[in-house]
């Protein structure tokens, strides 16, 4: 085994060195002249600035010249200074003893913990989705904990959902939630763009010890490179599939797939991409199912085991707008979404899911035939008192007038009292369904 691991790293070992010139800075696009075959694409490099070591990397080319963004802090930088190229692809190697522990972009600690230890095998930060073909299909619904999700959007194992809200309704406490009472293995979040003092606040408070046991988290803040928050989550879904190829069931929560579309969005506009609509570039477009894609089902594994990641991604919705780009195209390639209502979240109701509004692409397949029946009698209570609402708040509904909305208005205060929960508060299929019969057979 020590022999194999240290073959695995000698063959990992760079054996060549590249050096090439800055020509060019113009505001956080760095131009380069040196080797095009060290030169390509996603390649990074290195260079002494009067902060330190910067990093960077290579994102296009322009009249022969590569074109360069940094990780970290340019200040200091000059015409003609030596870059160093990195011969190889961007790898991390995660490894079981990373659980617990909080990493940045990179997969270096940044909890004051001690050092990670490193996997055998290094691993792409920006890897390619299976192929389809090679893929089991998605596995037997998991429970949540979380009633609303599990009688109305219930998740499969290896289904990928979303979670549309806008900001401050709930999303980093439901996330919590599904981190501490998901049926999963591993827990891997990733937190892009968030600010910096809700970092701590949602690791020692939101999540807490039961939550971060058996979770990694990869954090890249709002006030780091775009190239640094677009990488998290690039990192975020590589440390899930590690977890995946070892057989465990994975959970990955990634917040927020909007921020990561507003990295790729500078990065693109910095590089000369024509902005299309609200200014997003088309790699934004094209980039978002290549990193969604990589959640899902694994393929079956050598010893027989299958492992899989089920994705719950959060979309930031501008200003309630669910048909924005971002949202638009998010949902068209996951399976299903959530949405978070700030009208529900005023009047006290947590988690603030909108029933109505929320759909599994999975149901009804995943329930039994006496929970189907259950589901779209509240359903249909929920729909029933939506619909008449405003008549029912103004007193201009009289009682009598409608049966089906007579039952509704019997049954509203029930049926939002189950869909409220206390963020410690968890449940099982069975209790779930047991109040959910209780309720409509009241």
């Amino acid at each position: 085994m020590r022999l194999s691991s240290l073959a695995k790293t000698i063959s990992n070992l760079e054996t060549a060195r590249f050096e090439g010139r800055i020509a060019a800075v113009s505001g956080l696009v760095v131009e380069a002249i040196g080797p095009m075959a060290a030169m390509s694409l996603g390649s990074r490099a290195y260079v002494d600035a009067s902060q330190g070591i910067a990093r960077l990397e290579v994102v296009g080319y322009r009249d022969g010249r590569a074109l360069l963004m940094p990780f970290d802090s340019v200040e200091g930088l000059r015409s003609g200074s030596q870059l160093v190229f990195e011969p190889a692809a961007p790898t991390i190697s995660p490894a079981m003893s990373w659980l617990g522990r909080v990493v940045d972009a990179f997969g270096n600690e940044i909890d004051n913990g001690p050092p990670l230890a490193k996997g055998d095998a290094p691993i792409l930060i920006k890897a390619t989705p299976p192929p389809a073909q090679t893929r089991v299909r998605v596995g037997e619904r998991m429970e949540t904990g979380i009633r609303a999700i599990d009688a109305f959007c219930a998740i499969c194992t290896g289904q990928r959902m979303g979670i549309f809200a806008g900001s401050g309704v709930g999303k980093s406490v439901l996330m919590s939630m599904l981190a501490k009472g998901a049926n999963a293995d591993v827990v891997v979040i990733g937190l892009i763009g968030e600010r910096g003092r809700e970092v701590r606040e949602f690791i020692e408070d939101t999540l807490g010890e039961e939550g971060l046991k058996r979770a990694v988290l990869c954090v890249a803040t709002s006030d780091e490179s775009s190239l640094k928050r677009r990488q998290a989550a690039y990192t975020t879904l590589a440390i899930a599939e590690y977890f995946r190829d070892q057989g465990k069931h994975v959970l990955c929560l990634l917040d927020s797939v909007t921020r990561f579309a507003m990295a790729q969005r500078e990065i693109g506009l910095a590089t000369g991409e024509p902005p299309t609509t609200k200014g997003y570039t088309p790699t934004v477009f094209a980039e978002l199912p290549k990193l969604l894609e990589r959640a899902g089902p694994g393929a079956p594994l050598e010893n027989g085991a299958v492992g899989a990641i089920t994705g719950l991604f959060t979309v930031l919705v501008d200003g309630g707008d669910h048909d924005e780009p971002i949202a638009d195209a998010v949902r068209g390639i996951l399976d299903g979404h959530l949405v978070l209502e700030r009208a529900i979240a005023d009047r006290g109701r947590y988690p603030a899911i909108n029933i109505l509004k929320s759909v599994s692409r999975l149901m009804p397949e995943c329930h039994a035939p006496d929970e189907r029946k259950l589901i779209a009698g509240a359903k249909r209570a929920l729909a029933n008192y939506s619909d008449m609402e405003e008549l029912i708040r103004l007193g201009a509904y009289r009682k009598g007038a409608d049966a089906n909305v007579d039952l509704a208005i019997e049954l509203n205060e029930p049926l939002e009292s189950f869909l409220s929960q206390a963020k410690d508060e968890r449940s099982t299929f069975e209790s779930t369904f047991q109040s959910l019969e209780r309720i409509l057979s009241h």
